[in-house]
């Protein structure tokens, strides 16, 4: 992606689907592998990329201390309704996962994990897999530090990526690589995560992985229903 203009609507190589992701989002992460095995089931390449949200433009801020209890908050009591069925919500389909999906301590900072994601990214499917996979998981256990870069670090050799170099690629092209991105991706009116964008339409959420899956197989059929149509491993 850094060699030619990034364009938020077109896959990169052989990509058929191109999926944003943040961390921070747990819609995101219990997205993360029932999207991953639709590509396996239907032999494509998918296209993630970090999108790195805003939350507290739109939900507000606060933090917990280490026992959960709020210490400072910025939100409105519809706020925190909203926060809270979202993590209710989540944790639902996170239990089918088997994954801990912990509320966190405060609105993290992703954006220097994403420049993990990035490097990872460049380094092949197979490392970036490890890296997702390592780093969600742990963020959502409270046991990994999205804003520090020794953590980011060692997430990238847990998931075997070369890491000579990432320091200042963090601190200098990458930093640019992700900030660039982030500005196109909201010019174009992405805004949440998970998003998939196929054939140049942008779907917003998980739910919309049966139609995913249909147009991806050919439109075989009727469209389903994002209600009713089921999708395995969701």
């Amino acid at each position: 992606m850094a060699d030619t203009p990034f364009d938020p609507f077109t896959p990169a190589g052989s990509a058929a689907l191109i999926v944003y992701l943040d961390i921070k989002s747990p819609y995101a992460f219990i997205a993360k592998d029932p999207t991953r095995a639709l590509g396996q089931r239907l032999g494509i390449d998918i296209d993630w990329r970090p999108l790195t949200l805003n939350i507290p433009s739109y939900l507000g801020s606060a933090r917990l201390d280490k026992k959960g209890k709020v210490v400072e908050s910025k939100r409105s009591s519809g706020q925190w309704a909203s926060v809270k069925y979202a993590y209710a919500d989540a944790r639902r389909y996170a239990a089918l996962q088997r994954y801990t999906l912990r509320g966190t301590e405060k609105i993290w900072d992703t954006s220097l994990v994403h420049i993990g994601f990035i490097w990872a990214k460049q380094q092949g499917s197979e490392v970036l897999d490890r890296f997702l996979d390592e780093v969600y998981e742990r963020f959502w256990r409270r046991d990994f530090d999205a804003e520090n870069l020794l953590t980011v670090t060692q997430a990238l050799q847990q998931a075997d990526a070369a890491v000579e170099g990432f320091e200042a690629f963090a601190a200098g092209p990458g930093r640019e690589q992700h900030d660039s991105m982030q500005s196109v991706i909201f010019d174009a009116g992405i805004f949440g995560v998970p998003s998939y964008v196929l054939e140049g339409e942008v779907y917003f959420g998980r739910e919309h992985l049966p139609r995913v899956r249909w147009i991806l197989e050919g439109r075989r059929g009727s469209a389903p229903d994002v209600s009713l149509g089921r999708l395995e491993g969701c």
